[in-house]
């Protein structure tokens, strides 16, 4: 992997953090490959100004001072769901207390952030949301021509020829906020959706983030401190101490899009009654057809997963000592 950030994929990551939000999100400050250019917040896995904050606390921890831009509080029209402080804890990382950045969020609402950025490095980025759309189907009301100016969109969300994870039919990020999934669906750009049909397939275990704690002892540490919280709550799911990697599986899609197997088809989600934030195939739908990633090497996203990590430490080192 080359560290030459001038040939690095640009990338803002749309987050609601969240335990597996921080795993990536210290995956793509750990890879060469990517250059993480800003957060966005969002509610969903707590509230959105827990999401902030946190968000501060992982940039701050990675030795970084990429912007972090506040986003929606709620979704475009449904009333909020309660975040799952169950899966994440209730400050979002497990059972640590809230963390006390001491930088503040960028003063530009997450949608603005979002456009200027993307105008002023036009087609070079791309959107890794990894929480409710909320953020980027503001982006399109304040910016309706901004699909021409993303390079792509790289989406943690979804269940489409799958069951779901919040209901029968509903993945949490899609169910969190389904008019604003329907809308970015709907636009014209392109889009990789990184859902449940492979990102329960990928898993690690206590052993892993264990681990990381040796060979990355404060990024690493801090990883395994909050993955026995949610590996803890997936024990009590499925019966088996894992944790399914969500969210890092969407960012190595960026990297590695060779170790997934995709679908093409145009997506809409259903935004009432029963089988609210279903996604579902609608080929005459006339959208444009979205890549949906069906098949995943399991084996190979969770060694590169882990492999990046386990230098998570020495790349912070070196972006400090480079400031």
């Amino acid at each position: 992997m080359s560290a030459n950030k001038d040939k690095a994929a640009k990338i803002i990551i749309d987050t609601d953090p969240g335990i597996d939000d921080a795993m990536a999100i210290h995956l793509a400050f750990a890879d060469a490959r990517l250059e993480l250019l800003a957060l966005t917040s969002v509610f969903g896995n707590v509230f959105t100004d827990q999401a902030t904050r946190n968000a501060l606390a992982l940039v701050e921890q990675a030795g970084s001072r990429i912007p972090v831009a506040a986003g929606a509080m709620r979704p475009r029209t449904q009333t909020p769901n309660t975040p799952s402080h169950y899966v994440h804890g209730k400050e979002g990382f497990g059972t640590l207390p809230a963390p006390t950045p001491k930088a503040q969020p960028d003063p530009r609402e997450a949608a603005h952030l979002l456009s200027e950025m993307c105008r002023q490095q036009s087609g070079e980025i791309i959107l890794c949301p990894v929480g409710p759309l909320t953020n980027i189907a503001a982006l399109l009301d304040v910016d309706p021509d901004i699909a021409a100016h993303v390079k792509k969109l790289v989406i943690m969300g979804g269940a489409v020829w799958c069951p779901g994870n919040v209901t029968q039919v509903a993945e949490a990020n899609i169910w969190n906020d389904p008019h604003a999934a329907d809308r970015v669906f709907a636009a014209d750009w392109d889009i990789d959706l990184i859902g449940l049909d492979v990102t329960q397939k990928v898993t690690c275990v206590q052993d892993d983030f264990e681990g990381l704690r040796q060979t990355s002892p404060e990024i690493g540490g801090f990883l395994a401190d909050i993955t026995s919280f949610y590996i803890d709550f997936y024990h009590s799911v499925v019966g088996q101490h894992i944790c399914m990697m969500h969210d890092p599986s969407a960012v190595i899609a960026i990297t590695d899009r060779d170790a997934f197997e995709f679908r093409q088809a145009p997506l809409r989600v259903i935004c009432e009654g029963e089988e609210i934030g279903q996604t579902v195939a609608e080929t005459q739908s006339g959208r444009r057809p979205v890549n949906v990633a069906v098949g995943v090497d399991s084996a190979r996203v969770r060694k590169i997963f882990l492999d990046i990590c386990a230098q998570a430490d020495t790349i912070r080192n070196k972006r400090i000592a480079a400031t």
